[in-house]
C-alpha cells in the first residue's frame, strides 16, 4: 500500500484552513498546515485557500514568500490548487472598489465585481465541467457547489500556442453572468467554490486532485 500523499494548506493568514485541512484529511492525505518554506515546497500538493479582499490577501501571500514558492513549484511542475480568492490572486489583477491590484498573473484576466442582481453569491449552484475534467470525473452534472464570493473572471483569454500542451480545461458557473468556477492547467488547478464545504461532491473532487498527485 502506497504511503498516503503529502499536502500542505499554506497558512498566510486569509484562508479556512482547519476546514480544509478536515475535508483533504477526509481524503486519506497527510496534512499540514504551515508557512514553513520547506514544507512548502516539498509537499506533494499545495493548497492555497483564500478569503476576504484580493489586494489584502495579495500582500499577506507576498509577505509569507507564498508568491514564491506557487511560482518555484509551478516551474517544476508540482502540483498547486487555489480555493475562493486562493484561485482569484492566481489571476492578472483585481478590482475591488474602483482599486486594482496585481495577482501573481499565472493567468491572464481581471477578477472584477459579480455582474448580477443579488450580490454576494452566496450558496449552492451548479458548474458546466467540460468532458474529460479530471477534477469533476466521477460527479453528476447537476453536483452542487457551495459559493461565497461577491467577485470572479468573467472572460476567460489564455491561448495555448504549443501544440504539444494540453489546453486548460476551464468550467464555468452562472450568477447574473457566467463566470469561472474552476481551472484545471497543467500542475495548477483551483476552484471558485468551497469544495471543503460542499459535502460530498466537494470530497470527491479533492480525492480527485489529491488522486493526480
Amino acid at each position: 500500500m502506497s504511503a498516503p500523499k503529502k499536502v500542505v494548506v499554506f497558512d498566510y493568514g486569509f484562508g479556512n484552513v482547519r476546514s480544509a485541512e478536515r475535508a483533504l484529511a477526509r481524503t486519506g492525505a497527510d496534512v499540514e498546515i504551515t508557512r514553513d518554506y520547506d514544507a512548502a515546497m516539498n509537499a506533494d500538493g499545495l493548497l492555497v485557500p483564500g478569503v476576504g479582499a484580493f489586494a489584502a490577501c495579495m500582500q499577506g501571500l507576498r509577505a509569507a514568500r507564498g508568491d514564491w514558492i506557487i511560482d518555484r513549484r509551478l516551474s517544476g511542475g508540482r502540483p498547486v490548487m487555489g480555493i475562493c480568492v486562493g484561485m482569484q490572486i492566481l489571476f492578472a489583477r483585481g478590482i475591488e472598489h474602483g482599486v486594482e491590484s496585481e495577482g501573481l498573473d499565472e493567468w491572464p484576466g481581471t477578477v472584477e465585481p459579480l455582474q448580477a442582481e443579488i450580490v454576494p453569491h452566496m450558496g449552492w449552484n451548479t458548474v458546466d465541467a467540460p468532458a474529460g475534467s479530471e477534477l469533476f470525473a466521477g460527479l453528476d452534472t447537476d453536483a452542487r457547489f457551495y459559493f461565497v464570493h461577491s467577485y470572479a473572471v468573467h472572460d476567460w483569454s489564455l491561448e495555448v500556442f504549443n501544440p504539444a500542451m494540453k489546453p486548460p480545461v476551464v468550467t464555468w458557473s452562472t450568477h447574473g453572468k457566467p463566470f469561472v468556477a474552476a481551472v484545471e492547467n497543467g500542475a495548477l488547478w483551483a476552484t471558485q467554490f468551497h469544495p471543503e464545504k460542499s459535502g460530498d461532491a466537494g470530497a470527491q473532487l479533492l480525492t480527485n486532485w489529491i488522486g493526480t498527485l
